[in-house]
């Protein structure tokens, strides 16, 4: 029973004096009697301290770069790559002319980086005093936390409480993590993901509207969402015999699709408004693929089957493509994924449909698979504590290899996080 180890600690009564609690009897207690939260900060702080000292390690080891002096301080080493353009952004906006090539075409510009994160960051500088660095970080730990806590609550409607802790912690150490606590906007998008993830869940389409907006000018997510969005509804009309889905939810789930379908062409309307070029959004993420296949035009559910033929070249590369996606759809009809319910699935199966079908794979690809990380909830069935061990030292060793692949600098690199 759930107070055996209250009863053990107190004494059952009848005049019996309390006897004292074995060590695992008043851990148990404890644990038990220590609120959800404070359970989620903990496994947070301790993952943030392991990720700080391996950061922190490979800038005692990093070399003069593009961005930071040799041997740089946590804050300068956390603005590299793209954390630059969100400096830029946050201190300069956007240009009202794109940059173009000496070859003409556009160039690499801020327009690829959406404002909700920049634009945040800028304003508790003002209000702090504070730089870019240290805010920028502080904005991103931030909102972390506010991811993980969130996940727990998301986890605990469909997996049981120690499950639904373990997922927390697969998402606190997974080798991705260290983007959590630099200067990219991935962690605000995670928290309003998972916020809107969970009020759907619990069919608050209303509320949905303005986390779908935010979390749309944050990161490409808005069309995704409106997929998944339209499975949900699609989802729900069928099972309205057993499942009521009256007007009034019809009205409000339909109403949240297209607020974000709105919402995830709103920054190429913005950027075409602003610039006098419909295509500004989009040429200007296409240069940043120049580098491995040219300028081409953008041609939806093309981009992989380039990438597999510039990866591997010939028929292999694509028979390997085709591979990757029969086995992720298998992976979304697993006992583990079913039990994380059908909105997860249908983020999920929307979000990596998106990537097919606009994203060319290279290193980023790993980072732009973030918002798959629901799925963590499918790998923390298991209770099996050797399994659970070696799935946290798997994830400690996957920031490594990440960081030293993706964040690193080594002399010419070409491998972005």
């Amino acid at each position: 029973m759930a107070h055996d180890g209250l009863s053990e600690l107190i004494g059952t009564g009848g005049g019996r004096a309390p006897t004292k609690p074995s060590p695992a009897v008043w851990l148990k207690v404890r644990y038990r009697l220590t609120a959800w939260w404070a359970r989620v900060l903990v496994v947070f702080v301790v993952s943030r301290v392991v990720t700080s000292a391996i950061l922190l390690w490979f800038a005692s080891r990093q070399e003069a770069n593009a961005w930071t002096g040799a041997h740089p301080g946590y804050l300068d080493f956390a603005k590299m790559w793209d954390g630059h353009w969100y400096f830029i952004v946050a201190l300069a906006g956007y240009p009202s002319e794109l940059p173009m090539t000496d070859d003409g075409h556009v160039g690499e510009s801020a327009w690829a980086f959406m404002p909700a994160y920049p634009f945040l960051v800028r304003g508790l500088m003002f209000v702090s005093g504070l730089d870019f660095r240290a805010v920028a970080v502080f904005v991103s730990v931030a909102f972390a936390l506010g991811t993980a806590l969130m996940f727990y609550k998301l986890m605990r409607l469909v997996l049981p409480e120690g499950t639904a802790l373990f997922s927390v912690v697969l998402y606190c150490f997974a080798p991705l993590s260290p983007i959590l606590q630099v200067a990219y906007a991935e962690s605000m998008q995670a928290f309003f993901l998972t916020v809107a993830l969970y009020l759907l869940m619990k069919r608050d389409y209303w509320a949905l509207l303005p986390v779908v907006v935010v979390m749309s000018l944050t990161r490409p997510s808005g069309l995704a969402f409106a997929l998944a969005l339209g499975l949900h509804v699609v989802y729900r009309w069928v099972r309205r015999d057993r499942d009521p889905f009256g007007r009034r939810e019809i009205v409000a789930s339909v109403t949240a699709g297209l607020v974000s379908v709105a919402s995830g062409f709103a920054w190429l309307f913005v950027a075409a408004a602003t610039t006098g070029s419909l295509t500004a959004y989009t040429d200007t993420e296409l240069a940043w693929r120049s580098a491995y296949i040219g300028y081409q035009e953008l041609v939806p559910l093309t981009p992989w089957f380039l990438g597999a033929n510039f990866w591997v070249p010939g028929a292999l590369g694509v028979g390997l493509l085709v591979a990757a996606v029969v086995a992720f759809a298998a992976l979304m009809f697993t006992p583990a994924v079913r039990r994380l319910g059908p909105d997860i699935r249908f983020w999920v199966a929307s979000y990596v449909l998106y990537l097919l079908a606009v994203f060319f794979p290279q290193s980023s690809t790993f980072r732009l698979l973030l918002p798959v990380f629901p799925l963590w909830g499918a790998l923390a069935q298991p209770r099996s504590l050797v399994y659970r061990l070696a799935l946290v030292g798997l994830c400690i060793a996957g920031q490594f290899g990440w960081i030293h692949i993706a964040w690193w600098v080594d002399g010419y690199d070409w491998t972005p996080p």
